[in-house]
């Protein structure tokens, strides 16, 4: 596709931006950094540590509460209290270090102190969100309750219903609010997003363009132009996008936004589809740097760590993970699998007992058990006879689901059940001969101090960590 067809299907592709809510990317207060066409004050994600950002301007971490276009006029804003102005920033700080329970505690505590603290309730529902509490909605009312226009919450709302599967519900209200709030850019983005979940590609593109008409520099709707395109697989358009969002065409039409974090995220799952293994590590390095709250990006450049045996510079990457989603099933996996290789089996085994139990059916964890119980020295609470007995069980059982499920990991499983009957066979000789049978009659006794040869154990192996 050549450069004039790419224009005319994104239209303003050039003078735009994006929101990554598709992805469940959701920063505290909110999913990206909205651009307004007026500076937006520094937020406590981007702050020095030690650095002040004052509560005056209600800004979260990542995201600006400037309105998203010309068009919108902001209501009257209560100013927060002195009194939850201190707690508010804290649970801030709480949220940056990872510490969720922490920052919840916080922003109740801001709330207390000035229940009109609308950015405490908004920010208060994105970390419910993230902890899986459905309470987040209740937040999220309340925070445009106080404040009819406040844009951040009024999309935090509906997104978190569509991803949670109520796209119909998400595309009323969406479509309700757009009727009252035309001019909104981060309303009409927010719509194009629902629609492009709902697969109706066309409206979404139309919407997202009409965004960028309202505000030429709001992220959010480039980066939804880009996720369409990337959901219906038409690459080279996200692609396009992406280059127009992060690096320019030129002089006269330079970067929209070149560190936005979203955009570089979507960047390097369109790399890794074409096994550009160098490049999308790169920009996930970047995207985990700006922005170590966005969970998938952690998770795959964990995994790529992973990948290349390097255990020690994934585990980091995959605990914080978890801090911001204690239920990422495909960080609990990995996790373990590091675990494994750094010789911690107790642990590696919580995490993979805790991947059967939220999912039974997950086929990775039962090859990843399998190598825990084969090649580490102990298993705390199990005998090497019966470490070799759970690790042919567990072979078995991933090799009987990987046929249902048609996955081509694992094609070493049956050299490695059989490394394992081997290790049993093996064990239990070693437990006969070192087990003095009845002298027969007239026979010699064994001379005393004879013992039996041990087996050395077998390479340690790498299972494949599981891909997000």
């Amino acid at each position: 596709m050549n450069t004039t067809t790419m224009r005319n299907a994104l239209g303003v592709v050039v003078v735009g931006g994006a929101l990554l809510a598709g992805a469940a990317v959701q920063a505290c207060g909110g999913g990206s950094a909205q651009k307004a066409p007026s500076t937006v004050p520094t937020s406590a994600a981007s702050a020095k540590p030690g650095q002040s950002v004052s509560a005056d301007t209600g800004q979260q971490v990542g995201v600006s509460d400037a309105p998203s276009s010309a068009g919108v006029s902001a209501a009257e804003r209560p100013k927060m209290n002195d009194a939850a102005k201190g707690p508010y920033m804290q649970a801030l700080e709480a949220f940056a270090r990872g510490d969720l329970a922490g920052a919840k505690t916080l922003f109740n505590d801001a709330i207390s102190k000035d229940p009109k603290a609308y950015q405490a309730h908004y920010s208060l529902g994105v970390v419910l969100e993230r902890m899986g509490d459905p309470g987040a909605l209740q937040h999220y009312r309340e925070a445009f309750a106080i404040v009819p226009d406040y844009e951040p919450a009024l999309t935090a709302y509906p997104l978190y219903l569509a991803r949670r599967g109520n796209l119909g519900e998400a595309d009323q209200f969406l479509s309700d609010k757009h009727a009252k709030m035309p001019k909104s850019a981060a309303i009409t983005a927010a719509l194009a997003e629902v629609k492009s979940m709902q697969r109706d590609s066309g409206s979404a593109q139309q919407l997202a363009q009409e965004a960028l008409k309202l505000n030429p520099n709001y992220a959010p709707a480039m980066v939804t132009l880009a996720r369409d395109h990337y959901r219906n697989r038409r690459l080279d358009l996200a692609q396009y996008a992406l280059q127009a969002i992060l690096d320019g065409f030129g002089p006269e039409n330079p970067p929209r936004e070149k560190d936005n974090p979203e955009a570089r995220l979507l960047r390097a799952l369109i790399l890794k589809e074409e096994a550009r293994r160098a490049a999308a590590i790169a920009e996930l390095e970047r995207v985990y740097q700006a922005r170590p709250d966005i969970v998938d990006a952690a998770v795959q450049l964990g995994t790529y760590y992973l990948e290349s045996g390097n255990a020690d510079k994934a585990m980091p990457l995959l605990q914080r993970a978890l801090m911001y989603d204690k239920d990422n099933l495909v960080a609990h996996l990995n996790l373990g699998d590091c675990y494994r290789l750094l010789g911690r089996p107790a642990d590696a085994k919580k995490e993979f007992d805790w991947v059967l139990a939220k999912d039974s059916t997950q086929v990775q964890v039962y090859y990843n058990m399998g190598l825990l119980y084969l090649f580490s020295a102990n298993v705390p609470g199990m005998t090497p006879l019966q470490q070799a007995d759970a690790a042919i069980q567990s072979f078995e059982k991933f090799k009987a689901q990987r046929a249902r499920t048609a996955t081509a990991e694992g094609d070493d499983v049956e050299q490695l059940i059989t490394q394992a009957k081997a290790k049993k066979g093996a064990i239990e000789a070693n437990a006969s001969a070192a087990t003095p049978a009845a002298p027969a009659s007239g026979s010699a006794a064994k001379p005393e101090g004879s013992t039996s040869k041990p087996t050395s154990a077998p390479a340690a192996s790498s299972a494949k960590p599981a891909s997000s």
